[in-house]
């Protein structure tokens, strides 16, 4: 029988097999499924059980439960694979997912049509019935330091693909030629019960796509260019090595320019837990980072993804295969195997070597085709369901629905940024025309001024702002409570915040009011731009620094003068007009 591997838990429920901590919850969902996954001697009904050992594992079995759509002879049972350190994580993930479970010692007693997993390790030879073994990611790619044969994958390795010298698995269901070749080389007897069929998680980014504009929407990306930083697990990944590039990211370019987003492999947030890592990346979540979450918004993000920079970890050749431009920040090490479909990505794609050299790498990565890594991880681009539905139902000994089987389009991210409170503004004015950049606080940069939204900023931010704004939100206001004009706001504003130039109540996204301490009070109006038949807006506290920014170079201009304006913030260029006030703004209730 295959051995346990060094990260594996070591105190285990003697009965269940399971962590001490896991075994009464477990039990709980077996005493959930009592009475089913047996079928009726004779009759059609078939039932299979997806063995998880991991969140990760869960989710790419999920992938695949597709196959199954529509057929009432099939019963899907799950079960957890004991002694993995990331068991508990899988646990949770398995009850979210409102899936029927069995516990470990159920599962064992009971005779099994079908099993699947996504992964070769644990007890699995303990499972009765046939045993199918799916793709746990996007080919071999890594080798883990003191698990089973040393240099080798594990999806590759007899340690965990053998049985007491037979294979474990009835089918090998691999994504790619190129793996069928090197699992015949490690592993010969395991080869000869393996097709390709393809890549279902690939195939649900493929039918994504389409959907792009609608989850750079959900993710408030605008014409912003979407970065993704993915970071794989362990000792080599990307934010175990250079922790702090999600916020020298954040801090070095502009906001109006570059959002930035991070994915974590599943074990990374199991191993860490989500409170703590949100403790850890606290200062790039206040600077506007987006952090997936660790189920499908991973796709998400890169559906959404104008660019990837990436560890070794495999989800860079999803990147490529969706045809995302790719920046390498591995630092090398020992886990890469040469030759592998990642090797060869981080040897075409471009290097980040820092914060500044990004918008250069960009450039280069866009410049340079990566798509052939992908092509030697993933066969069957759009068909993988279908060949894995015909596989399966072999196995079972049905004949399979004729409904055709599609992938399931990953759902729309609903995870928001963090909008930083306060920043630093970098301004150029040149007669009618500013440009204007935006950092969040803590950047290093030589600035024009500190702006601030006012109540949401902290203390010292508020009081040494020269810029103060607030948002109207008549939505937000409560029955019978008192509410200030936009003219009395300012007014009060200025009075109590003495380090303050201008005030500004951004009204809607086109109307603000501004209170200037030379100039006095003053209506804007933004143009939205328009072209491609889309409409695009910036964010009206932009104008508003950019407005502050043009009275300050231009002491002499005063009302009821009027002044047509040209702002650059980021990709976007608007027209702002600047007039004294007029009184229905003055009397706006924020």
């Amino acid at each position: 029988m295959p051995h346990g591997s060094p990260g594996e838990s070591a105190e285990l429920d003697q009965r269940t097999g399971l962590p001490q901590g896991a075994s009464a919850k477990v039990e709980s969902f077996g005493q959930r499924a009592a009475g089913s996954g047996q079928r009726a001697a004779g009759s059609g009904q078939r039932t299979v059980l997806l063995a998880v050992r991991s969140a990760g594992a869960l989710h790419r079995l999920l992938d695949a439960l597709p196959v199954f759509e529509g057929d009432t002879r099939i019963t899907t049972r799950f079960t957890l694979v004991p002694g993995s350190e990331f068991d508990l994580d899988a646990l949770a993930a398995l009850e979210r997912s409102g899936a029927r479970c069995l516990s470990w010692e159920e599962a064992c007693r009971r005779p099994h049509d079908l099993v699947l997993s996504a992964s070769p390790k644990g007890a699995l030879w303990a499972l009765s019935g046939p045993r199918v073994l799916l793709p746990h990611g996007a080919g071999f790619n890594k080798a883990i330091s003191g698990e089973g044969s040393p240099r080798i994958p594990s999806g590759l390795d007899p340690h965990y693909l053998l049985a007491d010298g037979e294979p474990l698995a009835a089918l090998h269901a691999l994504a790619h030629g190129d793996q069928l070749a090197r699992l015949t080389e490690s592993c010969p007897p395991a080869a000869a019960r393996a097709t390709v069929v393809g890549d279902p998680t690939l195939d649900r980014l493929l039918r994504s796509l389409t959907a792009r504009d609608s989850h750079r929407a959900a993710l408030g990306t605008g014409e912003r260019r979407l970065i993704v930083m993915t970071s794989t697990w362990g000792p080599e990944s990307l934010l175990a090595r250079r922790p702090e590039l999600p916020l020298a990211l954040l801090t070095a370019l502009p906001v109006d320019a570059y959002q930035f987003g991070l994915v974590l492999h599943p074990n990374e947030f199991s191993r860490t837990g989500s409170f703590d890592l949100s403790r850890q990346l606290a200062p790039a979540l206040r600077a506007g980072l987006l952090l997936a979450r660790p189920h499908e918004e991973w796709a998400a993000l890169l559906v959404a993804a104008d660019a990837v920079i990436t560890d070794h970890g495999s989800t860079a050749l999803y990147a490529a295969a969706a045809g995302r431009p790719v920046i390498g920040a591995y630092d090398g090490g020992s886990e890469l195997m040469a030759g592998s479909p990642m090797a060869g990505l981080l040897a075409r794609a471009p290097r980040l070597t820092g914060p500044a050299s990004l918008p250069e790498a960009l450039e280069a990565a866009r410049a340079t085709d990566v798509r052939a890594s992908a092509d030697a991880a993933f066969a069957l681009p759009g068909r993988s369901l279908p060949h894995l539905r015909r596989e399966l139902y072999r196995l079972l000994g049905l004949r399979s629905r004729a409904v055709p089987v599609a992938p399931h389009p990953f759902p729309l991210p609903t995870t928001t940024p963090q909008q930083p409170t306060a920043l630093a503004v970098r301004a150029q004015p040149a007669g009618r025309r500013i440009v204007i950049e935006r950092f969040p606080c803590d950047t290093s940069s030589a600035v024009h001024h500190l702006a601030a939204a006012y109540p949401q900023a902290g203390p010292r931010q508020l009081q040494s702002a020269a810029v103060l704004w607030t948002r109207a939100d008549p939505d937000a206001r409560a029955p019978h409570a008192s509410s200030w004009t936009a003219a009395g706001w300012t007014a009060r504003i200025l009075d109590e915040a003495p380090g303050c130039r201008t005030a500004a109540a951004i009204l809607t996204s086109e109307r603000c009011l501004l209170r200037h301490r030379r100039a006095g009070l003053l209506s804007l109006r933004i143009e939205s731009c328009r072209a491609d038949g889309r409409v695009r807006r910036v964010d009206p506290a932009a104008v508003v620094s950019a407005v502050h920014a043009w009275l300050g170079a231009n002491p002499g201009w005063v009302p009821p003068a009027s002044a047509s304006l040209s702002c650059e913030l980021g990709p976007l260029t608007v027209q702002v007009e600047l007039a004294e006030a007029d009184e229905e703004d003055l009397d706006y209730e924020l």
